[in-house]
């Protein structure tokens, strides 16, 4: 009994790992705006040659995204990609995954003031002393 529960096991694990997965195309320094088509495809449109890092690109991506508020747009969120890794600009901050369906990694967030930040590059409040004893 045990044997034929594992052997299920094992199969439903293999399945699972060749599921087909979305790649974003790879691409050398290009920051990419992924578009949803009604289809149920994804539409690359080059944003921009010659960024440096994920960081920038992510940049890059919430400042078309601003733009496109700014100019009446309702679209809160963004997804972007470069070299071969998705970007999902959300509200909470950015976020990063190899795959549309693998788990999305926390990459920057939004500071109190709405800017971006590397997790851990905003100084922290100091520590109130503690009353003399």
């Amino acid at each position: 009994m045990l044997r034929t529960v594992l052997i299920a096991g094992f199969a439903v694990l293999a399945l699972a790992a060749c599921s087909k997965r979305t790649r974003p195309p790879g691409g050398d320094d290009i920051c990419w705006h992924v578009a949803p088509q009604t289809d149920g495809t994804l539409k690359f449109n080059k944003l921009k040659a010659g960024v440096p890092d994920l960081e920038h690109c992510a940049a890059e991506l919430e400042s078309m995204r601003v733009r496109f508020l700014r100019l009446g747009g309702s679209q809160r969120e963004v997804v972007g990609a470069f070299k071969g890794n998705f970007i999902f600009v959300e509200r909470r901050g950015i976020f990063t995954a190899p795959s549309l369906e693998e788990h999305r990694y926390l990459a920057m967030v939004r500071t109190g003031d709405g800017r971006l930040a590397v997790p851990g590059a905003m100084p922290r409040a100091p520590e109130p002393a503690a009353p003399p004893q």
